[in-house]
C-alpha cells in the first residue's frame, strides 16, 4: 500500500507547486492503476505514465516535453521509414510509456512503445529498452497492423493493445474490452485517428511496399516513388 508521504511526494512532482489549500484527486482506472490529478475528472480521462512509478499515472505529462524532444529524431526517422504519421507514433509512445524508455508494464511490455517479448522477437528487437531499437520495432509492427486492416488506424491501435486475433474474433472491430477501448480513446485524444492511410485522404496517392531482408527477416519499406525494379505491392489504392 502506498504511504501518504509517498503519495504527497509524487503528487508534488506531478502537479508542480500546489498551494496548501489545493485538492489532490485520486482514483483507480480500469486496470487498477492509481491516477492522480489536481482537478476532478471522470475515470475516462486521458492519463500519462509516470517515470519511476509504473503503478501511478497522472492527468498531466511528467517531463514529457523534454523526453519527447529527445526522441523526436528517432520518431521522425522510423515514421518516415514505415510511412507512418509521426504524430500517431508520438501519441502511441505518450499513452504507452509517457516517453519513459525504461517503462515496463505488469504484463511484461517493455520500453517506449511497450513491446511484448514475443513482438520484440518477431520484429528483431534485441534490446527493447534501447530507444532506437524499440521505436524501430514498434513502428514496424504498427505499420504491419495498419496494412492488415486496410489502413484503418483505429483497428490497428486496437490490435496493438489487444492483439490482432482479438480484433479478428470480433469481426474486425474494436473488441469490447474496456482497457482496449480506453486505450484507443486515449490515443485518439492525443491525435485523431484516420479511417484510412494518407492515400485515402489524398486521392491518387499510392504507397509502394517492398521487402528488404535484414538479419534474415523481411522488413517492409514504403515509398511514394514506384520502385524501378523488383517485386512490390501497392497500398492505399
Amino acid at each position: 500500500m502506498v504511504t501518504r508521504v509517498l503519495l504527497t511526494s509524487i503528487a508534488a512532482l506531478l502537479l508542480g507547486s500546489v498551494p496548501a489549500h489545493a485538492q489532490i484527486y485520486a482514483w483507480r482506472d480500469s486496470t487498477g492503476t492509481l491516477v492522480l490529478s489536481d482537478r476532478k475528472l471522470d475515470t475516462g480521462a486521458v492519463t500519462y505514465a509516470v517515470p519511476e512509478a509504473v503503478a501511478i499515472r497522472a492527468t498531466r505529462p511528467v517531463a514529457v516535453r523534454v523526453e519527447r524532444e529527445r526522441y523526436e529524431p528517432l520518431v521522425q526517422a522510423h515514421s518516415t521509414r514505415h510511412a507512418l504519421r509521426p504524430e500517431l507514433v508520438r501519441a502511441v509512445i505518450q499513452v504507452e510509456s509517457g516517453f519513459n524508455p525504461r517503462a515496463r508494464s505488469p504484463k511484461g511490455a517493455m520500453g517506449l512503445m511497450q513491446l511484448m517479448p514475443a513482438t520484440a522477437r518477431e520484429m528483431g528487437v534485441r534490446n527493447a529498452y534501447d530507444p532506437d531499437e524499440n521505436i524501430r520495432g514498434g513502428t514496424a509492427y504498427l505499420r504491419r497492423l495498419i496494412d492488415r486492416y486496410d489502413g484503418n488506424e483505429m483497428l490497428a491501435l486496437a490490435a496493438y493493445n489487444a492483439g490482432p486475433m482479438a480484433v479478428d474474433r470480433h469481426g474486425r472491430m474494436v473488441p469490447p474490452y474496456r482497457e482496449t477501448r480506453e486505450y484507443v480513446k486515449k490515443v485518439n485524444a492525443v491525435t485523431p485517428t484516420r479511417a484510412h492511410v494518407e492515400a485515402s485522404v489524398r486521392p491518387g496517392l499510392v504507397l509502394y511496399k517492398t521487402l528488404e531482408i535484414v538479419d534474415g527477416r523481411e522488413i517492409p519499406r514504403y515509398s511514394t516513388t514506384k520502385p524501378s525494379g523488383g517485386a512490390y505491392e501497392t497500398v492505399g489504392q
